[in-house]
């Protein structure tokens, strides 16, 4: 595994904003911490251009899914968007081919929802934003899912409840690859409350 992991955050049209903002800077953050950077953190998105945020945040992704880097961890975040990006073939794909290579897939809220219709989830045990459980039982039927964990570590795919969830599975991920120590030390710099039990 190379020094420096390339950490791929997805996103879309209506993605909510601290579903893929809040690990960004976890893990951006954890770069401090550590004698070269552990994480380069990117975005990524279908096509060039602005992407619209949930609430009307304009961001710009530094990769169209055709010229991304292949990523050691993959985070897909969740929103609004997620329910029409989960009949998106091109997205779905991109996430299932880019799930082989990965060292780690992530996903915050429903973005569990895309994992899912990938196939990533089978058999597996998962979370979700409370307001998606009913959904993701749905679209996940060999999929134990769970309404009442912050996040579920299956090993190479973790997976985080709604929104602020994520920032406490992103340090659990950091102190799984970097240690404790790193994950504290983050969680310390950013003033956050690290809730470590999933």
């Amino acid at each position: 595994m190379p020094t420096t992991r390339s950490l791929a955050i997805l996103i879309f049209e209506d993605v909510e904003v601290l579903d893929f903002c809040g690990p960004f800077e976890v893990f951006s953050v954890a770069n401090r911490f550590t004698e070269s950077p552990a994480f380069s953190v990117l975005t990524v998105a279908e096509n060039a251009g602005p992407v619209v945020t949930r609430g009307g945040l304009s961001v710009n992704p530094h990769h169209r899914l055709a010229d991304c880097p292949r990523p050691d961890v993959l985070l897909v975040p969740g929103g609004q968007g997620t329910r029409k990006e989960m009949y998106n073939p091109a997205l779905i794909d991109w996430i299932r081919e880019a799930s082989t290579t990965a060292e780690l897939v992530l996903s915050v809220c429903t973005g569990a929802l895309l994992l899912a219709k990938a196939g990533l989830l089978d058999g597996l045990e998962a979370t979700t934003h409370h307001g998606g459980i009913n959904l993701l039982r749905q679209t996940a039927p060999k999929t134990m899912v769970h309404a009442d964990r912050r996040f579920v570590d299956n090993g190479r795919v973790v997976c985080s409840a709604g929104i602020a969830a994520g920032i406490d599975m992103s340090l659990h991920v950091v102190s799984r690859l970097l240690g404790r120590e790193v994950a504290e030390k983050t969680a310390r710099q950013m003033e956050y409350p690290w809730s470590k039990e999933p």
